[in-house]
């Protein structure tokens, strides 16, 4: 086995939730990734839809039990020394499918080895094995200290929302549509008369079309009086599952680095996407007829090689007032379909 060290670090992710176009729900979940080399792990495993074990929602004693077997501190949880690294992000079953691997010590080094996509008791890495991924050896100091922190505590994700809106009925639609996927969501008026103790739980705020620069800017004003840094999210449109995904967006934590879809605009014929590294990316479009009702279709769902790439748009889905929406399993972006000026 080689001796170079491979760098170990962790950071926040989420694996993106959201109103889907066939009309289903796909839930949230703010997780704590692995970092090798600088780079996520989950990256160099294909297009996998999985979260670590170390999930925000998780009861504190589980998630605390999970940091000490990653440290060896616990027994492993499946035979052969092996451990879950990513597991289904809707139930966590070993049915379902994830990818594990053995952590042993070597000396004061761990060493992650025999990766492998694992849905029974035992792995089989003649035919499941992740070829190419690992072995990785971490200098004990650092890998230690990385899970020594998360396990002596940080800040929890603030994965609430406030809405502010004129129109009730779909304030209420957005709200009931985050609370399914994960997100806890509050609607007012007037955040002036909200506690501060209530505004500190919130990681974003939703403006919706109505609201005045001076209304939004009290409101901001309120957050900051309160000592908290919120994203602001400004509505795009009164359609739920685009407002979701700006929420979404919002919510992620992630540094920018380390996001695979980095990049998201739209005009008259096609949109343009960044990704960092192959992934499966979905491109749904949205659009208000004159009667303001909303129509739906997925324009693309295919596999996108690392840079820039340009989708072509049904013109029949983006006439009007268009937006798109593309996601990967773990981000999602939004973004108006623009025209040029007489177009």
């Amino acid at each position: 086995m080689s001796g170079a060290y491979a760098t170990f670090g962790l950071a926040p992710a989420i694996r993106a939730g959201g109103v889907l176009a066939d009309g289903g729900y796909q839930v949230h979940r703010d997780f704590v990734d692995f970092v090798v080399d600088g780079r996520p792990l989950l990256f160099q495993l294909s297009d996998l839809d999985a979260v670590s074990p170390l999930a925000s929602d998780v009861p504190p004693a589980i998630f605390t039990e999970q940091v000490r077997a990653l440290l060896l501190e616990a027994e492993p949880p499946l035979p052969d020394g092996r451990f879950v690294i990513y597991g289904c992000p809707e139930c966590a079953d070993l049915g379902c499918g994830a990818v594990t691997a053995v952590i042993e010590r070597d000396g004061e080094d761990y060493i992650w080895r025999d990766f492998a996509w694992q849905t029974e008791e035992h792995a089989d890495l003649e035919r499941n094995g992740y070829q190419g991924v690992g072995p990785f050896r971490f200098q004990g100091t650092e890998y230690r200290t990385a899970l020594g922190a998360l396990r002596d505590g940080t800040s929890a994700p603030r994965r609430r929302v406030l809405l502010i809106g004129a129109r009730v009925a779909v304030l209420a639609k957005l709200a009931a549509a985050l609370r399914a996927i994960g997100i806890g969501a509050d609607i007012t008026q007037d955040a002036g008369a909200v506690p501060a103790e209530e505004l500190r739980g919130y990681g974003a705020v939703a403006f919706g079309r109505a609201v005045g620069e001076p209304e939004r800017a009290a409101v901001l004003d309120a957050f900051e009086r309160a000592g908290v840094e919120v994203a602001r999210v400004d509505g795009l449109a009164p359609i739920v599952p685009l407002l979701v995904a700006q929420i979404e967006h919002a919510l992620d934590r992630g540094p920018l680095p380390q996001r695979r879809l980095t990049g998201l605009s739209a005009a008259d014929g096609a949109a343009d996407v960044e990704v960092t590294s192959a992934c499966r990316v979905r491109i749904t479009a949205y659009r208000l007829d004159r009667l303001y009702r909303t129509h739906t279709r997925e324009v693309f769902d295919g596999v996108l090689e690392a840079g820039g790439h340009r989708v072509p748009l049904d013109p029949r889905a983006v006439r009007g007032q268009a937006y798109v929406v593309a996601r990967t399993t773990g981000e999602v972006l939004a973004a108006p379909v623009t025209r040029a000026p007489g177009g």
